[in-house]
């Protein structure tokens, strides 16, 4: 064992097929010069090819900001919100994991400022610092150390069995001071687990300039030297760029860098992102990573040989196929991200390319006809043209009569609809008053005055309390018949197990009363008592869930819901 290392936190390290290696090893993912520059997807790729590699992959995603989680963040500012099946609301990079690596992970597998504030405030009044100022250093930069440690220890495949490899992308970007203490950390972490157990990958952007197109690396070079200024000198450096790096300009990262030159790997432009983990392979990646850390790459790798093919398959679709989404973010697609990642496995497991109009809900609204006469023309022409429409979750009054209109368009003219938890909520509650003739209907959200309370809020919620009180994680959902759609879709299960987040439901004492008029809820809780699925029998395909389906459908195991649109679009044509 190295000087340095934590005793308890050794384990055997098994490579399948090959012999036991010793310990856990680490690979963390930072980011320079600007955010959203791709870590999320770069962390998830390096994760692909070390599951290649027979080893078992978790994930922790760091984010520096004060708020205890991502739960009551604005989508516009932040983008949507992951829910995982501990009821956990985080970071949508940890849907990249879940999606990318097949894993399942937990609420402790996203870090915030906030939560590690929050365990050291709460030892401090416990006394356990025995009287100690407590610090920064060493209080906060033990706690982080001493959550990544306890975090990468727990099983994400279901198998019972401790990870192999930990890979930890800090968020933000490096510089920031609000990463100031997760940095310093790892400075320290590095030393804590040895640091032949441990290597740095670091994200930057070499922009490209002028007609000529120069690749330029003072960006890089920049951060690099923020970055080693901080204590952590990055093994790896991971180039986005438009097009692929020329080999004088990794010479030149090499150099200014103090970066060996085959460890500057070149992350150009790909048709999609599942190129990313195979470009990196390409460049020598999965050797040198395995090399960096003691580890030994198989001869045969079927799990990277499925995800070419894979890539290969979205690269050669030949089918297009057109949904309208109609909500209420849509100047920012990631706000939607796991609906959009959903559309797409479903309709490229069908062979067809996913387009997506974005229909803005409120102006389908019928005063919108003379108040903005052109976008109200716009927006409907791109309903009643796509080959199916989608109406998402959202939070609310803002567009909810839009997409009303569009539920009812799709039920009376045989359009394939699917609506994800707002979008069955409007669903119910146009029913209820075009068929039932419930003038003023509305869901208390909306309207706490509604004659006819069709949508009501959950009597376990909070209204005084926002983050983590809503109904959340993954929640069993009954069939009520095999004679269903969603009977089909499932496979025949008639047990369901999805991720739910809502505060509001379809009001239980209206539901015989809409089944009567041909509104079927063939799904529903444990208890019978919250409806969790609407069909429209004999129709193409009318079907909404109350819970969030796109959040476990992964690129060779398409959510159930989506592949039903997507079968439904695709007839339709």
């Amino acid at each position: 064992m190295k000087k340095g290392q934590n005793k308890a936190n050794v384990h055997v390290l098994r490579i399948r097929g090959s012999d036991p290696v010793d310990c856990m090893r680490y690979v963390v993912v930072s980011g320079g010069v600007l955010s959203g520059i791709g870590k999320g997807v770069t962390a998830s790729s390096i994760g692909v090819l070390l599951k290649s590699m027979g080893l078992k992959v978790t994930a922790i995603k760091i984010d520096p900001y004060l708020n205890s989680d991502a739960g009551t963040m604005s989508p516009f500012e932040h983008g949507e919100v992951f829910v995982l099946d501990d009821g956990g609301e985080v970071d949508l990079d940890l849907g990249n994991y879940e999606r990318f690596l097949d894993i399942r992970l937990g609420r402790d597998n996203n870090l915030t400022t906030g939560k590690v504030y929050s365990a050291v405030i709460e030892r401090e009044r416990r006394g356990d610092y025995l009287g100690k100022t407590v610090q920064v250093v060493p209080h906060i930069t033990n706690e982080i150390q001493e959550w990544i440690e306890k975090v990468a220890q727990q099983c994400s495949d279901g198998s019972g069995d401790k990870p192999d490899v930990c890979v930890i992308e800090l968020g933000g970007t490096v510089g920031d001071i609000e990463s100031a203490p997760f940095v310093e950390a790892l400075r320290q972490f590095q030393f804590r687990v040895g640091r032949e157990n441990i290597c740095f990958f670091h994200v930057s952007l070499v922009p490209v300039i002028g007609v000529v197109g120069e690749q330029k690396t003072k960006p890089t070079q920049h951060t690099v030297k923020e970055l080693r200024a901080a204590g952590l000198a990055p093994d790896f450096l991971v180039c986005r760029s438009s097009e692929p790096l020329l080999p004088e300009v990794k010479d030149k990262l090499s150099s200014f860098c103090h970066v060996d030159p085959a460890h500057v790997f070149s992350a150009h432009d790909v048709p999609n992102i599942y190129h990313v983990a195979l470009m990196m392979d390409e460049q020598g990646a999965s050797k040198l990573l395995a090399s960096r850390l003691g580890l030994s790459v198989p001869e045969s790798r079927p799990q990277l040989d499925e995800w070419r093919t894979m890539a290969a398959k979205v690269d050669n679709l030949d089918k297009d196929l057109r949904i309208a989404m109609v909500g209420k973010y849509t100047g920012l697609s990631d706000s939607y991200l796991s609906v959009i990642k959903a559309l797409q496995h479903a309709a490229f497991n069908a062979g067809a390319r996913m387009n997506i109009d974005w229909v803005e809900a409120e102006y389908l609204e019928p005063e919108q006809l003379t108040e903005n006469p052109e976008k109200h023309a716009e927006y409907w022409a791109m309903v009643k043209e796509a080959d199916g429409v989608l109406v998402p979750g959202g939070f609310g009054n803002r567009g909810v009569e839009g997409k009303m209109c569009a539920a009812r368009y799709c039920r009376k003219s045989g359009k394939p609809y699917l609506g994800i938890c707002l979008g069955l909520q409007i669903a119910v509650i146009d029913f209820a008053r075009d068929v039932l003739g419930k003038i003023g209907a509305n869901s208390t959200e909306f309207d706490e005055a509604t004659p006819h309370p069709t949508v009501i809020f959950m009597p376990e919620g909070s209204k005084t309390h926002m983050g983590g009180t809503m109904r959340l994680g993954s929640r069993q959902t009954n069939l009520q018949t095999e004679d269903c759609e969603a009977f089909r879709l499932y496979g025949g299960e008639m047990k369901i197990h999805e991720r739910h987040r809502h505060r509001y439901e379809v009001n239980p004492e209206m539901v015989e009363e809409l089944e009567a008029a041909g509104l079927r809820f063939v799904g529903k809780d444990t208890e019978g008592e919250r409806m969790e699925i609407i069909e429209l029998k004999g129709h193409p395909y009318f079907f909404a869930t109350q819970y969030h389906p796109e959040f476990k459908s992964r690129p060779n195991r398409p959510s159930p819901p989506f592949v039903g649109l997507i079968e439904a679009a695709l007839s339709a044509q």
